[in-house]
């Protein structure tokens, strides 16, 4: 929430409760409510007191507002243009498989008009070695070798080595890199290094920073299972997509 002094209070909310007197209006424009764009301008004192006047409410958007629409000048803001809500991990892996889409996404980080800037990290280009890459986003400092990759996201410091198929996948990368004599050195010790292992087939999945998967590993969700805890395993399934967690190690092999 963001507060602002010296103004009315006025709230911007995409919620129906808010707006019902002009109910008509909006429906003519074609919109259906059902989430809250969870923006909201109000004096701070005001907000102060719609928050002490409840104090077991949490919500702002579904405890607080929709009761102060009945007393106060609440007013909304039809936002028209791109916004996802990404509270569930489906939301979040479809708003961003949804950035790879051709011709037109539905948000394009490529409009002069509207740049979108970025931290820099000062990587080194991703590196592309006989690798395949079709309507997918890569980050900087990847290194892809000999793979196939397909309507996926893949993060900065991404390395996928030989023989992987990657397929509507996001990849989150990693934080740092591991030198050629520690990959050797994980290879005479039979560990995992970082990235993911020669051989693997990822597909409809999100994996976290920092994996490890090893060789010949397919994570496909192989049972069709819509909801799983395996944390024990590295991983948790969400509405049939699998989630390998932050600094999982995925063994050579496996199969989920």
């Amino acid at each position: 929430m963001h507060k602002v002094r010296g103004r009315p209070p006025l709230l911007a909310a995409g919620i129906s409760s808010v707006i019902h007197a002009h109910a008509s209006s909006v429906r003519s424009l074609g919109y259906v409510f059902s989430f809250i764009f969870p923006f909201y301008t109000t004096h701070e004192d005001f907000s102060d007191r719609l928050l002490t006047q409840a104090p077991a409410h949490t919500d702002f958007g579904k405890d607080i507002l929709p009761p102060a629409a009945s007393d106060h000048n609440v007013q909304a803001y039809l936002f028209q243009e791109y916004w996802e809500d990404i509270g569930t991990i489906e939301a979040f892996y479809q708003a961003n498989l949804a950035l790879t889409a051709q011709r037109e996404p539905l948000f394009s980080f490529y409009d002069e008009q509207a740049p979108i800037y970025t931290r820099s990290r000062y990587l080194p280009p991703t590196k592309l070695l006989d690798a395949q890459v079709r309507e997918s986003m890569l980050g900087e400092g990847c290194i892809l070798k000999e793979c196939t990759v397909t309507r996926s996201v893949i993060g900065l410091r991404s390395r996928i080595d030989t023989g992987c198929v990657i397929e509507e996948a996001l990849v989150m990368g990693a934080d740092y890199y591991e030198s050629p004599s520690q990959r050797v050195e994980h290879s005479e010790q039979g560990t995992v290094p970082l990235g993911v292992g020669a051989h693997t087939t990822i597909a409809k999945a999100i994996v976290d920073k920092n994996a490890r998967i090893g060789r010949q590993v397919r994570i496909v969700n192989r049972d069709h299972v819509q909801e799983a805890n395996r944390e024990d395993l590295g991983f948790v399934i969400r509405n049939g997509i699998v989630v390998v967690i932050k600094n999982a190690t995925i063994p050579d092999g496996m199969v989920i």
